[in-house]
């Protein structure tokens, strides 16, 4: 399969997410978090948080939802019957805190072609509703069988 670089460069519509406590707790409950600053708002605002305050892995939540149309759009042609996930990096900017409306947007850093594989390099830029930047992530997914 030929390696298709279309997409490079290319950023999706933004995404929008209102962040719940409920989301939070249950967020922070299944990957077994017990930390009150995940459960309860006077916790969270007792150790300064402006609300309830969602671990950092629950960026996932809210930019998946910006993701979902990247992987499936036709100028990135992704297999993914060969594909696996390559790495995961993030920046960490103002802590996500419940009634927070966070906007995403995700970009195509790269495309390229090493070693019969093919790399994706993308890019989300997640701020809440006061443009502070809450995560920037660099997602990179790896296809296998491309022709060089």
């Amino acid at each position: 399969m030929a390696l298709k670089t279309d997409a490079v460069g290319k950023s999706w519509p933004t995404h929008e997410y209102e962040v719940g406590r409920e989301k939070i707790r249950e967020y922070a409950q299944v990957i077994g978090l017990d930390n009150p600053v995940y459960f309860d708002v006077e916790a969270a605002q007792a150790e300064g948080f402006r609300n309830m305050v969602a671990p950092p892995m629950f960026v996932v939540v809210y930019a998946a939802w910006a993701m979902g149309p990247v992987l499936f759009d036709p100028e990135v042609a992704m297999n993914f019957a060969a594909m696996v996930h390559g790495a995961q990096e993030f920046e960490w900017g103002e802590p996500v805190c419940s009634g927070d409306l966070i906007s995403t947007v995700a970009t195509c850093k790269d495309i390229y072609p090493k070693d019969g594989k093919g790399f994706y390099i993308f890019e989300t830029e997640s701020r809440n509703q006061d443009g502070d930047l809450v995560c920037k992530a660099t997602w990179t997914n790896i296809v296998r069988g491309i022709d060089q």
